[in-house]
């Protein structure tokens, strides 16, 4: 293994119908309820030694367009979407090495309910689990839980310290050795060494202890996309890894400095969380053969343009169907109370071009960075991007998940990293943190 080699992860957009109407997704519309289609997945990113999955979740129908859910209902627009820990166990079922990291929303479940969940998860795979941090995004998931609306951006992540500082503390309320099964003395458990941990806030409090025993690796990874400026803050305060997509490979850079060096503020060793960005790599056997498939990117945005912009709504928490499609994007007054580096990072790039152009710029790209080639190809690529940003890796995120997408990656792209000594060969450690902090 060289000096810097990067991490690997997939970014799993819900555990919901995949491209249902792509090509090759084979009969996934009639039998996507058993998640077999994942359980192949996740065996074969460990084949491929990914650090870990992640995934993502949301808990409403969308809505945003035309105040409708039409459209997300006939074209399967994030719907529908079964519960990640559920998921997750099947995934932890089906693998030995990798990490399983479901999303668990802090204004869903309640501090002590994933503690629990994430708790449990990282027992039954042998120390494997992690926890995705979010906040929420939109008040018609808000609304599911009784809520007439989600908190302000910035209150939520107020709320959310409050949140982590109990899940991490139950976490903790069983001390190393807690468990002694010492059957001379008809003793089990140390009850010197489970403890309540009695947290009273403004807005959480929970007694603990946490009823489920102790957790293999301690304290499970923490997972966050800190894209704002107080998402930022919290994932440098408390996150073992962190999903990021700033738009290029300056912003990149700058997105990891800026964390890192928040993270030494706080004291904490930068090198302990992984940063790893968002990319949608398009590999194919000649280089003129992933250039169509990049090139019917923008075709089929194009052919679908309102399902995108209703998708991209459907993230920022706007509805973009009134808006006159050759305005200025300039002249567009866009607020959100949703993922607001969403947003931000659309207007950047946007910039004076009209809203048509512009979106579909946006839902063209490969995330980050565009990546096409030849599995060689990209593999140097993504080599030259890790290296001038400095680390930590790349989360994989296809639109497309399907088992021909997903052997793209693991089956072409993969073998020309590890042949290269970008990526490991082989799991060093049978625990997810461990892996994270190999190298």
């Amino acid at each position: 293994m060289p000096a810097n080699p990067f991490h690997l992860a997939w970014f799993l957009q819900g555990s919901s119908i995949q491209a249902w109407g792509e090509s090759w997704t084979g009969n996934i519309s009639d039998e996507w309820m058993s998640a077999d289609m994942f359980l192949d997945l996740v065996r074969s990113m460990e084949r491929a030694c990914f650090d870990y999955i992640l995934v993502e979740d949301s808990i409403y129908i969308g809505q945003n367009w035309k105040n409708s859910r039409d459209i997300f209902l006939e074209g399967g627009i994030c719907v529908p979407r079964q519960e990640p820990s559920v998921v997750a166990t099947l995934m932890a079922a089906a693998t030995k090495r990798l990490g399983i990291v479901p999303t668990l929303s802090t204004f869903a479940y309640h501090p002590y309910l994933t503690a629990r969940i994430v708790g449990s998860l990282d027992q039954i795979s042998g120390g494997r689990a992690g926890w995705n941090m979010v906040t929420g995004s939109s008040d018609y998931s808000a609304q599911n839980f009784g809520m007439d609306k989600l908190p302000d951006h910035d209150v939520r992540y107020v709320m959310a310290e409050e949140y982590i500082q109990i899940v991490k503390q139950l976490w903790d309320s069983w001390e190393p050795g807690a468990i002694v099964a010492d059957r001379k003395t008809g003793v089990l458990i140390d009850p010197l060494k489970v403890h309540t941990i009695d947290y009273q806030g403004q807005y959480y409090s929970s007694r603990g202890p946490l009823n489920s025993g102790p957790c293999p690796q301690g304290q499970p990874v923490i997972a966050q996309a800190g894209g704002s400026k107080s998402g930022r803050t919290i994932a440098a305060t408390h996150a073992d890894t962190i999903v990021a997509a700033p738009n290029g490979v300056a912003a990149m850079k700058q997105y990891r400095d800026d964390v890192r060096a928040q993270m030494a503020a706080l004291g904490r060793d930068p090198n302990s969380c992984k940063i790893l960005f968002l990319l949608s790599p398009i590999v194919a056997e000649t280089e003129d053969q992933a250039k169509w498939f990049a090139d019917q990117r923008r075709v089929s945005a194009e052919q679908n343009l309102d399902a995108r912009m209703a998708r991209f709504g459907w993230s920022t928490n706007l509805d973009l169907s009134s808006l006159d499609l050759d305005t200025p994007v300039s002249q567009l007054t866009l607020t959100t109370n949703g993922h607001q580096s969403s947003l931000s990072q659309f207007l950047t790039r946007a910039g004076d071009k009209p809203l048509r152009q512009a979106m579909l710029d946006h839902v063209s790209g490969g995330y980050c960075v565009d990546v096409v080639g030849t599995p060689d190809s990209v593999a140097s690529q993504m080599g030259e991007i890790m290296e001038e940003i400095g680390g930590d890796g790349f989360l994989i995120a296809l639109g497309d998940v399907s088992r021909r997408s997903v052997a793209t990656i693991t089956d072409g792209l993969i073998p020309a990293l590890q042949q290269r000594g970008l990526t490991r060969k082989a799991y060093g450690h049978a625990q997810l943190r461990d892996n994270l902090l190999e190298f």
